[in-house]
């Protein structure tokens, strides 16, 4: 199975980030511009992308405890689609997103790697633009 880990250092505060990424019905304004849509349809969101790919992602679980939000794409190219989300402090106004997505066939890297890079960097500037915003 091929894997895609990103450490993401982020300079807001784990709650703030923690706040806006379990909102999965809101991820297009979390992952804008990659993301340009995003509904629910009972336990998933469908997602748009701004090349125009649409994917079907299973909600599997929403933990505030330990900040974590995992999903899977359902209904898509990939064969298998795992991914989580976790939000772990790094002191004052600081944390760390780690992302791991799994995915099969190995091929499907090559779509899933540049989408990961981009909505990583996308992710880290809008959320360090909104904690800036709001305080």
């Amino acid at each position: 199975m091929a894997s895609i880990r990103k450490d993401i250092a982020v300079e807001v505060g784990a709650d703030f980030a923690w706040s806006v990424l379990r909102q999965v019905d809101q991820a297009h304004k979390a992952f804008a511009p990659v993301l340009t849509d995003c509904r629910m349809e009972g336990d998933a969101r469908i997602v748009t992308f701004a090349g125009g790919l649409v994917a079907k992602e299973l909600i599997v679980d929403v933990d505030d405890a330990a900040k974590r939000l995992v999903y899977a794409v359902v209904d898509g190219a990939p064969t298998h689609h795992n991914a989580a989300f976790q939000v772990f402090a790094e002191g004052d106004g600081r944390c760390r997103i780690v992302w791991i997505t799994d995915v099969l066939p190995h091929s499907f890297l090559e779509l899933a790697g540049p989408l990961t890079e981009a909505g990583s960097a996308t992710l880290k500037r809008n959320l360090e633009r909104q904690a800036a915003g709001a305080g």
